[in-house]
């Protein structure tokens, strides 16, 4: 379900035209979150660590409402739900997009995340099934402790869905890390609500 933001009355109208013009109205952040904690609680309940941190940062998503907005026909609407369109890689190397439909429960959302991987499986190509744009394009880089991002993209295409990537965990010290970059378009998002997210998303990783 989704609902019209009403632009005469949103304090953000001003930026949201101002940034929604431009050629490239993407930014980005890359940084890193401690998932000494996540990784651990990951094994415990059994629960593969990539469906942990997703759903956790799905979590944290569906928590801050700037990154449940999105653009239709130049108007803002908010979504009630945003789920994940995370690329799955098949045994032959190639890979394609999946649809993680978002459920608070963690052990729900393991075993749609089980499902939609041993769907992909089975497809060739790169998409495999019909999108909403109440997503997040996701993706997890593991080979790669990455400390910068950037995504392909066509300015023709009326993109507005915060993609969200991770690099290899690395440990330190103890410590596990990870890479994490963050894009969001600048007429929805600001630097605070990527602050935001990032905040909540590291409370919930240490949980």
């Amino acid at each position: 379900m989704k609902h019209k933001l009403n632009l005469d009355t949103w304090n953000r109208k001003e930026h949201f035209l101002f940034f929604k013009q431009m050629e490239v109205p993407f930014f980005g952040i890359t940084t890193r979150v401690d998932c000494t904690k996540a990784y651990a609680k990951a094994k415990e309940l059994g629960i593969s660590f990539f469906t942990y941190y997703l759903h956790k940062t799905l979590v944290a998503v569906n928590a801050v409402e700037n990154f449940r907005y999105r653009i239709i026909d130049n108007e803002v609407y908010i979504f009630d739900q945003i789920d994940a369109s995370a690329t799955i890689l098949r045994e032959d190397k190639t890979f394609g997009f999946s649809l993680m439909e978002y459920n608070k429960h963690l052990n729900t959302f393991a075993e749609i995340t089980r499902k939609e991987i041993a769907r992909i499986q089975t497809t060739t190509g790169l998409i495999t099934r019909d999108f909403e744009i109440n997503l997040i394009h996701f993706s997890a880089v593991p080979w790669v402790d990455f400390t910068s991002y950037s995504h392909a993209r066509s300015f023709s295409w009326p993109d507005s869905c915060p993609k969200v990537s991770y690099g290899k965990m690395v440990e330190e010290n103890g410590k596990k890390s990870m890479a994490i970059s963050v894009h969001v378009h600048h007429g929805l998002v600001d630097g605070f609500h990527v602050g935001q997210f990032l905040t909540l998303l590291q409370e919930l990783l240490n949980d």
